[in-house]
């Protein structure tokens, strides 16, 4: 299984770094996250440098795509050669976006009828690409989930274990994450948002 976590310039480091690590809370033989960049190299809205593990190309045959956010999300929709390279595909792919990140899924029609989740600055924009933006942290319909709130990016990790692992490994990896004293309620929280999910 392959799965992407999408990093532009300027993105932010706890969307993509926290889903990377409770992603890779799952270990098998074929199974590989990897952060997903359009250059070499980007830098993050704090000035942290990281290295892309692969290019826009690995969208097309990854098995899961996460979206991730940052301060430059607008430019990056405006950009053709990026967005003409992010031919994602729900029916045969998992596709998830972290707070300005469902400003890519939106532009890129994904969202047509499915209401969605973001940050409070992303709100306005999604509104205005036509998708209504709910008020709580995580969203799901089908193989498209959304969520809103930089530390919501371990709800959108744990739905990718739920629906490749199985609900008790996506428990596992969230339990592991959690802070100590909190495991249980934290788990049960984000499960619940999960859970409805799955069963809707």
């Amino acid at each position: 299984m392959n799965i992407v976590i999408l990093t532009f310039e300027g993105f932010n480091e706890l969307d993509s770094f926290i889903a990377l690590g409770v992603l890779n809370r799952i270990s098998r033989p074929g199974r590989h996250v990897r952060i997903c960049c359009p250059a070499a190299s980007v830098t993050s809205m704090n000035g942290v440098t990281v290295s892309a593990q692969c290019d826009l190309s690995a969208v097309k045959t990854a098995d899961v795509v996460l979206v991730g956010s940052g301060m430059k999300t607008r430019d990056v929709a405006r950009d053709a050669s990026i967005m003409d390279a992010l031919a994602l595909d729900p029916s045969r792919q998992l596709v998830g976006a972290q707070c300005s990140g469902t400003l890519i899924l939106a532009r890129l029609g994904l969202l047509d009828g499915i209401p969605a989740c973001t940050d409070l600055t992303t709100k306005p924009w999604v509104e205005e690409a036509g998708v209504e933006v709910l008020a709580q942290p995580f969203h799901a319909n089908g193989n498209i989930a959304t969520a809103g709130g930089c530390l919501a990016s371990s709800y959108l990790a744990a739905w990718v274990i739920a629906k490749t692992e199985g609900i008790g490994a996506a428990e596992d990896a969230l339990y592991y994450v959690a802070p100590v004293g909190e495991k249980e309620a934290f788990v049960a929280r984000a499960m619940g948002h999960i859970r409805r999910s799955l069963t809707a």
